[in-house]
């Protein structure tokens, strides 16, 4: 008896469905996401197994690298009183434009008086721009000076005790680490953070 051939149909599956739900996902990712803010002084911190977090407030971050110091602060309202403590000590007078710049841009590393020609450039310019780092020698130590006028505006503002981070190069000699604690331990301050970079524990 002879077989009854059948016809083969191609299979085709509907792949619109599938589309629609990966586009969905790319456009949450996309919305979802928070950029990552440039570095003013990008550095290579020393590994460490260690999960600590730094606080999200009450903090300030000094950064070492290069043999420089740039200098970060968080919180709006505590960089402008900073900043305000700062021009009355320098005798330096900042417009209400440039303090609330001042109040949203990352961390810096010039010497006060040229803190306004920072302030007037765009974020992506401030990075490329060579900033020489916060003066912090013993005839003009500004980063003293930062650091106490931020302890100030701190407890004015939050009633807290402002926290101190140090973010050194793993490259960078001990002296200029040093040289940071030293002005810290001046001002009584010797509790702080050191900003390590995290690794696996078999290393």
């Amino acid at each position: 008896m002879a077989k009854i051939k059948m016809k083969k149909k191609s299979t085709s599956t509907d792949m619109t469905a599938m589309c629609d739900v990966a586009f969905l996902l790319l456009t949450f990712f996309i919305l979802t996401a928070t950029a990552k803010v440039p570095e003013a002084l990008p550095v290579d911190t020393p590994a460490s197994t260690v999960q600590t977090k730094l606080p999200e407030t009450d903090l300030a971050t000094i950064t070492i690298g290069k043999g420089k110091v740039f200098y970060d602060l968080k919180g709006r309202e505590v960089r402008k009183r900073t900043l305000q403590l700062m021009g009355d000590k320098y005798g330096i007078k900042f417009t209400q434009d440039e303090m609330d710049k001042f109040a949203l841009m990352e961390g810096f590393g010039v010497p006060i008086q040229s803190l306004s020609q920072i302030i007037a450039m765009k974020s992506a310019d401030r990075s490329k721009a060579d900033q020489p780092g916060v003066p912090k020698d013993s005839l003009d130590n500004q980063l003293k000076e930062w650091i106490y006028n931020s302890r100030i505006a701190n407890i004015e503002n939050n009633d807290k005790e402002l926290q101190i981070a140090i973010k050194g190069d793993a490259k960078e000699e001990y002296p200029a680490i040093r040289k940071v604690m030293d002005i810290l331990q001046d001002q009584k301050i010797n509790s702080f953070s050191l900003v390590t970079g995290l690794r696996g524990k078999d290393f």
